[in-house]
């Protein structure tokens, strides 16, 4: 039986005898008593609007909730591994005794090559704190692609403190986490599912934000907090908590649903393409050498490095080493929380700054390995704004921009979105008719919404969705096979109401 074949009978629940006539999982469908609201204009469009949002709210609710979800509960693990490893691996990121005077830079690196001696040496990370370790980053031909082995070295005694597989700059349990939360690690597969999230997730928080704001209340308070009255029981008071915790987290789910998007495979592309036209790329250091290729490749594919910190798999070209190269940065002025990537492909060193908390340090310098010369400088400054704000997005997506309360505002927004969904799913059971069943659903809202709406309206409302569906491809392609869907319901329904007549879809 179709949703839409269910009569209208009687509801559970209690506090909310009268019966209406539509529902969706995530919004309200009855009006309450009482004035207007005063954010309520053009009454006669949004009557003609408000269905057709409630239908497509229902459908989106219903059928991607359980991804929501997911990618909540995914998210909200995620956010909390920041403080977790921290815990977790406490001994190889501090130091038991912070001492006078750090050793150089190229000792640190020797020790990290005794202990494994099988990798390159890619990459240093300076201590950026006086108790923390030094990281020396190693490829190795037996981790997968993006992982490399890091070597954490007390700086004072260039005692190796531990060996772990990491990805960028998180550790293993954050490194697991974040590609659980992407892909559920099935690969580029699962990938698919968090984009297909990320891409509903702005329609279904602004959809349901409209209908919050256009509901009729009694007092403007109720708009913002929720009903917690004794009369307000059952299904209105979940209404209650689910539309008004839905609108404080509104603004922080579009901002996770697009900043998520931008690193997506479909809409990802899309969005790049878009940010180069708009003269938006993120632009980098120039670190290629007189004579060296135009194109260096991976600039992490590095070599091994000899005792005193020079290359010596690079025997036509002079070496002034790593610490005067990281001396020749700070004097440039790259002094936070550095990185350095070390000469490969016909590139020199690349040395930027990697603290992304507010203030940001993400400067950056190419040095010549010959002479020490600065070749190229790039300031965050100079960064296009729209690359700027890119970065901003993703940062705080990651939980990376305001630290321990970026986390903690990322934790919060995977728990609202938990309970949205499990305050949706409810409302739906307690709409559901019980005469003469046994099991049965709530009701979506009828068909024909979009006929009731006028030509200026749903013209203009046509086009943007097939612009939005062609630039997020898994949005614009879920979305028609929901109307696919829908149509096939709507002709079941129309043959078992009419039998022995031709059948049409009133979608």
């Amino acid at each position: 039986m179709s949703l839409d074949e269910l009569p209208d009978t009687d509801v559970r629940d209690s506090a909310d005898p009268t019966p209406t006539t539509t529902t969706t999982p995530a919004t309200a469908t009855e009006a309450g008593p009482g004035p207007t609201s005063a954010v309520r204009r053009g009454a006669g469009t949004w009557a003609a609007l408000r269905p057709l949002l409630l239908r497509m709210h229902f459908y989106a609710g219903l059928l991607i909730a359980p991804l929501l979800f997911l990618a909540a509960a995914t998210g909200f693990l995620y956010a909390l591994s920041f403080q977790a490893e921290k815990i977790l691996y406490a001994h190889e990121l501090t130091v038991d005794t912070v001492g006078e005077r750090a050793l150089p830079l190229s000792a640190q690196v020797e020790a990290a090559t005794k202990a494994a001696p099988q990798g390159k040496v890619v990459g240093v990370w300076p201590a950026p704190e006086a108790d923390a370790t030094t990281r020396v980053i190693l490829q190795t031909p037996a981790l997968a692609e993006g992982e490399n082995l890091t070597v954490f070295v007390d700086p004072y005694t260039a005692e190796v403190r531990g060996r772990l597989t990491t990805a960028g700059d998180a550790l293993p349990l954050r490194a697991w986490l974040s590609e659980f939360h992407s892909s559920l690690q099935l690969g580029e597969t699962g990938r698919i599912y968090s984009e297909l999230a990320a891409s509903w997730l702005w329609v279904v928080a602004l959809g349901g934000l409209a209908l919050w704001i256009g509901r009729r209340r009694r007092r403007r308070a109720q708009l913002f907090l929720p009903e917690r009255t004794a009369e307000a029981g059952g299904r209105r008071r979940t209404l209650s908590w689910h539309g008004s915790v839905g609108l404080w987290a509104a603004a922080g789910l579009v901002v996770l649903s697009a900043t998520g998007l931008t690193w997506s495979t479909y809409a990802g592309e899309n969005i790049g393409q878009l940010q180069d036209r708009l003269g938006g790329a993120t632009p980098s250091v120039s670190a290629t050498l007189p004579g060296g290729a135009a194109d260096g490749g991976d600039e992490h594919a590095g070599h091994h490095m000899a005792p005193d910190g020079t290359m010596p798999d690079m025997p036509a070209r002079a070496d002034v080493g790593l610490d005067r190269a990281v001396e020749a940065a700070r004097a440039a002025g790259v002094t936070d929380s550095v990185q350095v990537t070390l000469p490969a492909n016909g590139k020199g060193y690349v040395i930027k700054e990697r603290d992304r908390q507010v203030p940001v340090h993400l400067d950056a310098v190419a040095v010549d390995p010959a002479d020490g010369r600065v070749m190229d400088e790039l300031r965050f400054a100079d960064y296009p704004v729209l690359a700027q704000l890119t970065r901003f997005g993703i940062d705080v997506h990651m939980g990376l921009m305001f630290g321990l309360v970026n986390q903690i505002a990322l934790a919060l927004l995977a728990l609202a979105v938990m309970f949205l969904v499990v305050w949706g799913y409810r409302m739906w059971w307690l709409r559901r008719p019980t005469k003469d069943r046994t099991l049965s659903f709530g009701r979506p809202q009828p068909r024909g919404a979009w006929r009731k709406l006028p030509a200026a309206v749903l013209l203009p409302l046509a086009a943007v969705t097939a612009v939005v569906g062609w630039f997020v491809p898994l949005l614009g392609i879920s979305l028609l096979a929901f109307l696919a869907v829908d149509v096939v319901l709507g002709l079941l329904a129309a043959r078992r109401r009419e039998p022995g007549s031709t059948p049409t879809a009133a979608a």
